[in-house]
This record gives structure tokens, sequence and C-alpha cells, in this order.
């Protein structure tokens, strides 16, 4: 593993080494880097920018979503682990005191566009979801959200799992 800044680096390390299993954390790379400048909303928040990226046809694909420019280190975010299938980030506009996102390297635009072909990544990234909330002392409990389509209020067109905790949160969402 590839670890990156000073004493808080380190800390973050043994927390993260402890939670994984043997063999798997020496697959990744957790990297603490920049925050993202890429700002999500809009007038209205995050239900107008779904409506927006629907209306603009961005699930059918041809243009690169902010994920891919993240991915390809063009846009600048604050990365948490890397491996070869998936990227863990903060999210830029946190709904709660940690709030990341776990993406798929490969694009998929949506959950419900999902196949048999992808068991294996979804459930990878469940599982850097999960080893990730650990290192990030969510030891109390947190909620995974995948947003599907306009009305899931799903606003960037590549699949993506957030992970919110770090307060009581209520019931039910939205």
């Amino acid at each position: 593993m590839r670890w990156r800044g000073g004493a808080g680096a380190a800390a973050m390390a043994a927390v993260l080494a402890r939670g994984l299993a043997r063999g798997w954390a020496a697959r990744g790379a957790l990297r603490v880097g920049q925050r993202c400048v890429a700002v999500a909303g809009g007038p209205d928040g995050e239900v107008g920018e779904a409506r927006r990226a629907a209306a603009a046809g961005e699930e059918a694909g041809g243009q690169p979503t902010i994920f891919s420019k993240i991915i390809a280190r063009s846009v600048p975010a604050t990365i948490l682990y890397e491996d070869d299938k998936c990227l863990v980030f903060r999210d830029v506009a946190p709904q709660a005191p940690v709030h990341f996102l776990v993406i798929p390297k490969r694009p998929i635009p949506r959950i419900s566009r999902v196949g048999p072909q992808d068991t294996e990544l979804l459930g990878h990234l469940l599982v850097v979801a999960a080893r990730t909330a650990q290192a990030e002392g969510l030891a109390d409990g947190y909620r995974l959200v995948i947003n599907d389509g306009k009305h899931g209020a799903q606003s960037v067109y590549h699949l993506h799992l957030h992970v919110l905790g770090g307060r009581q949160l209520g019931w039910p969402p939205g």
C-alpha cells in the first residue's frame, strides 16, 4: 500500500490495515489528496441537478462524467482508497460528518443497468465501502445509498455508493 501524508495518514493506515483481510490490503492503495473542487447541486439542490442530468441525456454517455475525470486525475479529489476495480473519495457536498463515495473504475451508468456479469464487482464495492467505513471510525453504524435515475435523484450517471455516518441518521430518508 502507498500512503501520503503525516501522522494522520499513518493512523489511518493502522486502522485500515487492522480491518482488512489478509492479502486484501496489499492490492489497494490508500492516499490522502486534495479536496475535490467540483460542486454538486444547483439552484434547487441535488434533485434539480438530477433533473438537469436526465434532461441533458447524460445517462446515454458520450461525455466523461465528473467521476471519470476524478479517476483520470484531471479533477482533484480527497482519495481515501483505490485498487484496480474501484476508487473511494470524500463527497464534495457532505450530508453527514462522514460522507464518501465508492465508485467502480469501469463506468456503469445506473444500478438498474447492471447484469450478472457485474456480480463480483458489486460485491467488491460493498466490501470496500464496509472496510473504508471502519477505517473512518463508523463503528456505530452508517448508511449506504445508491440513487438510480431521475426519480432517485441520481445526478451523475456513473454508479456510485454514498456512505454516510458520524451522527444519528433519520428515517425515512427523503
